[in-house]
């Protein structure tokens, strides 16, 4: 059985030969840290380790006014700076994480018009460089490999466009505006995923990112968020299965209440129940079964000790009592590999799986 062949049979929630293989990664642990242990420096990690999965681009643009990045300000360990959502993001230079949130300019509906605006026209400056696209997926293809795009969609581009402070509040004031949001977002999406496919060819899946959880809970109720904002997810999870497509659900945080909605709206695949915000993949397979597949929760914490017994006891009870179930499961952390995580752990942690992997 191929990656792909593999993939395709656990996102479709049935039980392949062996579970899948996955990650995502902290830019420095690649790029800063690891060469000095071993790694190979500039090799690509999908290929090093033989992933199932390799990423082919796809990220559409939907900042309103593109190529728009004025800098506020700048030390030799950060920069901030406004872009063309109106907003105004401190970052780390040379380290990941999310940018601190200095200021949003669109706090209102009246404000939002003129953001909204550059986002109705279709346009192929927006997704980028088809030829790059075209090579990634032939690539993945002659590999063997399941070939995935992906893209934030209407929760995160909320969270980077109203911010926080702002679109939280507006959810139970003004639902209106949030439904103009998604909407005008959902269709910006349609229209420009048609144009790429159309040109560049289809993906074997697509990656939907939403951070729906803070670490003890949602944002927002599960039932405004059914209402307000599930309804859009559950839409263009739709366009996408048209084109034959599976669909990956990506949300940090406790994502507890919020699992219902997400196999509602036709989501194939839960990634990567942080397992630092409570989330278990045990309970969650022993609750919902094979009516989702699942990717991640191994939790970074034990695997930061470098300890090779923390990191067994990590990862084999979960990956054998979800082989005894026969739960569609990938391999992945919890969210991304950090620089703390040395080399030769990750190695281990690979074997240990790979030693359960096997479906019985």
């Amino acid at each position: 059985m191929t990656s792909a062949e593999r993939v395709k049979t656990l996102l479709n929630k049935d039980i392949p030969d062996q579970m899948g293989l996955y990650e995502h990664w902290w830019g420095e642990t690649l790029r800063d840290h690891w060469p000095d242990q071993g790694y190979p420096k500039d090799e690509k990690p999908d290929v090093y380790f033989d992933y199932d999965i390799v990423g082919c681009g796809g990220w559409i643009n939907s900042t309103p006014f593109m190529d728009v990045e004025d800098v506020v300000e700048e030390t030799d360990r950060w920069k901030v700076t406004k872009n063309g959502r109106g907003a105004t993001l401190k970052h780390w230079k040379g380290r990941s994480g999310t940018p601190e949130h200095i200021g949003f300019e669109v706090t209102s509906p009246e404000v939002w018009k003129k953001y909204r605006e550059p986002l109705l026209e279709l346009s192929t400056d927006r997704i980028g460089n088809v030829d790059d696209a075209r090579k990634a997926l032939a690539d993945a293809r002659d590999r063997g490999k399941f070939a995935v795009m992906g893209n934030l969609f209407v929760w995160e581009l909320m969270r980077c466009t109203i911010g926080e402070e702002n679109f939280l509040p507006a959810l139970l004031t003004d639902p209106d505006w949030i439904h103009d949001f998604c909407q005008v977002h959902l269709d910006f999406y349609i229209k420009h995923y048609e144009l790429l496919f159309r040109e560049a060819g289809l993906p074997d899946g697509f990656f939907i990112y939403e951070d729906f959880g803070f670490s003890n809970g949602l944002y927002c109720s599960p039932k405004t968020l059914g209402e307000l904002v599930m309804p859009y997810e559950k839409a263009f999870v739709s366009f996408l299965k048209d084109y034959g497509l599976p669909v990956l659900m990506h949300s940090c945080g406790d994502i507890r209440k919020a699992v219902p909605l997400m196999i509602d709206a036709g989501f194939d695949c839960l990634q990567p129940m942080e397992a630092k915000a409570g989330n278990d993949v045990l309970e969650f397979a022993r609750i919902y079964g094979n009516q989702i597949s699942y990717m991640g929760n191994i939790n970074i914490v034990p695997l930061s000790t470098n300890d090779p017994a923390a990191v067994r006891a990590e990862i084999e009870p979960k990956v054998k009592e979800l082989n005894r179930l026969r739960i569609p499961y990938f391999f992945h952390s919890d969210h991304s590999i950090p620089p703390n995580v040395s080399f030769e752990t990750y190695k281990l942690a690979l074997q240990i799986f790979q030693e359960n992997s096997r479906y019985e």
